[in-house]
């Protein structure tokens, strides 16, 4: 069994900033990706810092220990309590060049104490401890104004165990709550299926289907003790609305999204799809609607799409984690490409019927 609950390495504070008059083209350098790494506590999530900590990589990754605790919550903890705050905070810097600190109440402060330092960094890590739901943190990571450091959130991690996790999906048939786990696949743009030798290649298969069935866009990644391709947790850019490569599966015209709820839990992805150009200003409604107002009773986690805009020749994303919705153009439409809406949805008591109707009641020829 993997221990998840080790202590972080004792650590000494680091008080190195950047010095403004030493780089005075601090504005011009990309923003650091954040990565989130979610998961059942078990399921490896440590056990996968501690492999990128001690791989010799050759990148400077920071690795935020975040201790939140549920007495605590999210909503305290992104509040930047400011210089005479109560803000308590463990560094250490390792021999590879990584960095790793204990964060128990201002995220938002050790953010920017991270991407002011000397050294630059190529990446930040955040394992999220005693918060089944990523959402509210990755939507902040996001969009939201209050974080003004130079970062930005590249991807959401889900370390899930293969040994248990059917266990842990069936909870709710006895239990009033809902899962953890649910939440902890809906949200992730990659899933790191850990402990895959403890299963027969028959049950693997049966666990990638019942992944599949809540969340049909993560990319489903096998382990043992979370050794992965580097490559896999960091720069996925997932967020990023201008960078299209992420969004090419949902041209592809084979390839079917739509699943089934498997476990009558009600969460599931949906895709709807029509070619005719929309209006951006009828999206923006109905997508406020449905993720604001909750009409038609739909709970939607993520939302992830390409539009064909009515007078553009450029092919939009529009991304939604919750409430936070973002429409941006990302590219021009190809030579002989055809131009087309294609948008994911997935939450639960989602009604495809209602989600296509409205889509095809965004076009620039309905009232």
């Amino acid at each position: 069994m993997e221990d998840d609950d080790g202590e972080p390495p004792l650590a000494v504070a680091i008080n190195e900033t950047l010095d403004p008059q030493t780089h005075q083209n601090e504005d011009e350098l990309p923003p650091v990706g954040v990565t989130v790494i979610t998961g059942y506590l078990g399921a490896g999530k440590s056990t996968l810092v501690n492999y990128i900590l001690n791989g010799q990589h050759g990148k400077k990754i920071a690795v935020i220990l975040n201790e939140f605790g549920e007495e605590i919550g999210v909503e305290r903890a992104m509040i930047n309590e400011g210089e005479g705050g109560a803000l308590v905070e463990e560094w250490v810097e390792l021999a590879n060049g990584c960095i790793c600190c204990t964060v128990k109440h201002s995220l938002v402060q050790a953010l920017e104490q991270l991407v002011q330092r000397k050294e630059r960094l190529d990446h930040i890590l955040l394992e999220t401890t005693g918060l089944a739901n990523p959402a509210p943190l990755a939507s902040i990571l996001w969009l939201d104004d209050q974080l003004e450091a130079a970062v930005k959130l590249d991807s959401i991690i889900t370390v899930v165990d293969a040994k248990n996790l059917r266990f842990q999906l069936k909870k709710h048939e006895d239990s009033s709550t809902f899962p953890e786990a649910f939440l902890q696949i809906a949200f992730a743009d990659v899933v790191i299926l850990n402990k895959v030798d403890l299963v027969s290649p028959d049950s693997l298969e049966e666990l990638e289907k019942e992944i599949i069935s809540i969340n049909s866009l993560a990319n489903i990644v096998h382990s043992v003790r979370c050794q992965v391709d580097i490559s896999i947790v960091l720069n996925c850019r997932a967020y990023e609305g201008s960078h299209a490569a992420h969004m090419e599966q949902l041209l592809e015209e084979n390839k079917s999204l739509t699943t089934e709820d498997l476990h009558d839990s009600g969460v599931r992805t949906i895709c709807i799809s029509d070619s005719q150009p929309l209006d951006l200003d009828k999206v923006r409604l109905w997508l406020e609607e449905i993720l604001w107002d909750k009409k038609y009773d739909m709970d939607v986690y993520r939302c992830k799409g390409v539009l064909s805009v009515v007078n553009s020749d450029e092919l939009h994303t529009v991304q939604a984690v919750r409430e936070i919705y973002e429409i941006v153009p990302a590219r021009k439409w190809r030579s002989g490409e055809k131009q087309t809406n294609k948008i994911v949805f997935i939450g639960r008591s989602l009604n495809e019927d209602i989600l296509m109707d409205c889509l095809r009641a965004c076009t620039s020829t309905t009232c």
